[in-house]
């Protein structure tokens, strides 16, 4: 049997992880560890029992360090095939089993699907028919194949929230640029290496995960700074920035301004900007677009502001001209 080394990185979120780990205790295709990058100054305690080892690496320094993170987790682990999910991803029972199936015989990087749900779906435990009942698809996410697999050609739309690697592709592999800290682009800048280094990347049908619920914002007001900061890294490497989104978001919201000599701070997120941006408890999972359509006074998502949408947040992908 395929041996299977399954992969998170967590801070804080307690419950989150023992939801996790009772997920994959309950695979039908059993994974052989579990291993997780923890972004705090303490290990976990009182986590589920399980019949695989789990092994936590403790990860140093002041700033949410997602990308070193990754990079320890896989490097670390034994396992053929590795499986990367976020600590609020819960795997569903056939989780690993599709995974497995889909890769045989293919090389590259893989990604599965997400089902969000909503507030409270979790308290009475791990219910896989509840979860796919009351679970929604992201708006903004291509959707899976209807079977098999599907080349994935626009390495934009990798995120790590769920996703799988061979061992040894990913030891051959460009890896997570650990210069990404805080939050936002340490993915798109992965998947654009990957993109260049000829990595195929793959859409799956199966390799399921159910996010759970928890409030946060979107755009990522909470992370602004590190958010400019890195779709500046970003530039410096690609020749353009990324998250041209939330720049977009952020300037429509009065925040910051796009300059010939590149991005420019005009005031700090107050209480106004958190509760415009945050998620409110009837939605499983925020969306900036809401926030973009609220601050036009627009609804109606036509052709014609569709592109028009696009092409402002494209302007964001460089410093505005002279």
């Amino acid at each position: 049997m395929t041996t299977v080394s399954a992969l998170t990185i967590a801070g804080g979120r307690d419950q989150h992880l023992k939801n996790v780990i009772r997920g994959f205790a309950l695979q039908d295709h059993p994974i052989d560890e579990l291993i997780i990058g923890v972004m705090q100054d303490h290990e976990y305690t009182d986590l589920p029992q399980t019949d695989f080892p789990i092994r936590q690496i403790l990860m140093s320094g002041p700033d949410l360090c997602m990308a070193a993170a990754r990079n320890a987790v896989a490097d670390a682990a034994q396992g053929m095939v590795l499986l990367f999910v976020d600590v609020d991803c819960i795997p569903a029972p056939d989780f690993v089993s599709s995974y497995v199936d889909r890769m045989q015989g293919n090389t590259g990087l893989f990604m599965g699907e997400v089902q969000y749900l909503p507030a409270g779906a979790t308290d009475g435990g791990l219910n896989f028919d509840h979860f796919a009942e009351v679970s929604v698809k992201h708006s903004d996410r291509q959707g899976p194949p209807a079977k098999g697999i599907a080349p994935c050609n626009d390495y934009r739309c990798f995120w790590s929230l769920n996703f799988a690697m061979h061992r040894d592709c990913w030891q051959n592999s460009p890896r997570f640029d650990e210069r990404f800290t805080g939050y936002g682009g340490e993915d798109t800048d992965f998947g654009r290496a990957l993109s260049e280094a000829g990595t195929p990347i793959w859409w799956i049908a199966g390799g399921r995960v159910f996010h759970q619920y928890h409030p946060h914002c979107m755009p990522p007001v909470h992370h602004m700074e590190s958010v400019m900061r890195n779709a500046d890294l970003f530039a410096q490497k690609w020749g353009h920035r990324t998250m041209e989104h939330w720049l977009y978001a952020f300037q429509l919201m009065g925040l910051i301004r796009n300059d010939p000599e590149g991005l420019v701070v005009l005031r700090q997120p107050d209480q106004t900007d958190y509760d415009l941006c945050a998620q409110q408890s009837h939605m499983p999972y925020a969306n900036t677009r809401r926030v973009i359509d609220h601050l036009q006074a627009c609804g109606d998502w036509t052709a014609e502001r569709a592109r028009s949408v696009r092409e402002a947040e494209a302007a964001m992908l460089l410093p505005a001209a002279e």
